[in-house]
């Protein structure tokens, strides 16, 4: 199963640094999502992308999880010559991580 069956993404950015967030359809895909969807499997599925450090935070108060991934921008949105600085594409393709 793929991650967009069961949940949306949004991202964020601030510098080089990538916010995204992974939030389920309904609460009751978000335990699974707690269980099946690490720091280090979203690291290895954008291993293209993010050079640095990924940290999952759980906000269980609004069933969603937060990913901080660190060297992801090219060096931030006013000084990269990438197509997509903030990350906005990142998102869609954590929905295609396989869990």
């Amino acid at each position: 199963m793929k991650l967009y069956e069961i949940a949306h993404s949004r991202a964020g950015d601030k510098g080089n640094t990538l916010t995204l967030s992974l939030i389920p359809y309904n609460e009751e895909a978000y335990q699974r999502l707690c269980e099946k969807v690490s720091a280090e499997k979203v690291k290895k599925h954008l291993s293209e992308f993010v050079k640095g450090d990924v940290i999952r935070y759980e906000l269980p108060n609004i069933s969603s999880l937060l990913f901080v991934c660190e060297q992801a921008l090219s060096t931030g949105v006013t000084t990269s010559w990438v197509m997509d600085a903030h990350g906005k594409t990142l998102s869609y393709a954590l929905l295609e991580l396989e869990i």
